[in-house]
């Protein structure tokens, strides 16, 4: 099991790929700002393997709330409380988080999964990062690389 914030979940939507997150999770769950904020995105229904979990209200969501939005927040908060590892993308989210002892994945990270357990070859998911990276996703060509390195 494990918690997502929405960018990652809104870029493999977009381009059509949430299947490489249902290829190594069964279940993900989310907060419901993410909620709001993938379906609003994407005008449709999350896939079924997405589910939608209450954030119980604690002084941790009013300070992280200070300085990350409101999906990123509950993400990190939900996850805090699960004791299970988040998705998340964000550079000052995945440092708060990391910070927290929460144990973190991005979307590299998930495509990395999905290489080594076969659910795609290298070259389709350098293609893929290439496609999310010109429709706005933002990673480092180096973390990249460093990445792909390590298979």
């Amino acid at each position: 099991m494990i918690i997502s914030d929405s960018t990652t979940l809104i870029i493999l939507l977009d381009l059509g790929r949430i299947k490489l997150l249902s290829n190594i999770f069964s279940k993900v769950y989310v907060p419901q700002s993410v909620f709001e904020e993938v379906t609003f995105k994407n005008h449709s229904a999350l896939p079924e393997f997405i589910k939608v979990i209450e954030v119980e209200q604690e002084e941790l969501l009013d300070d992280l709330m200070l300085l990350l939005d409101k999906g990123e927040s509950e993400a990190i908060v939900l996850a805090k409380q699960k004791h299970w590892p988040l998705i998340i993308d964000e550079k000052k989210g995945q440092k708060i988080a990391i910070n927290l002892k929460i144990n973190i994945i991005g979307l590299l990270g998930i495509i990395y999964l999905n290489i080594k357990k076969n659910h795609i070859q290298e070259t389709e998911a350098k293609e893929f990062l290439q496609i999310a990276i010109e429709h706005g996703y933002r990673i480092s060509q180096k973390l990249i690389n460093e990445t792909f390195s390590q298979l």
